[in-house]
């Protein structure tokens, strides 16, 4: 059953309040000892670079 849902209103814009809260979190995040975002640009297309070789390394012996 398709359910339809109309608005007869007079104006736009208006706001629809949807239980939306901010309440803690069971497990509060925590701080990352090691980011990806805080290696320097070279380091990073190094580690792409070797990610890429190994999973065409993986490919590669796959089709063997």
């Amino acid at each position: 059953m398709a359910h339809t849902h109309t608005h007869d209103h007079p104006h736009h814009g208006h706001a629809h309040p949807h239980g939306h809260s901010h309440a803690p979190h069971a497990h509060p995040a925590q701080t990352a000892h090691w980011s990806i975002l805080r290696m320097p640009v070279p380091a990073r297309l190094s580690a792409a670079l070797a990610v890429s070789a190994c999973l065409w390394a993986v490919i590669w012996l796959a089709m063997r």
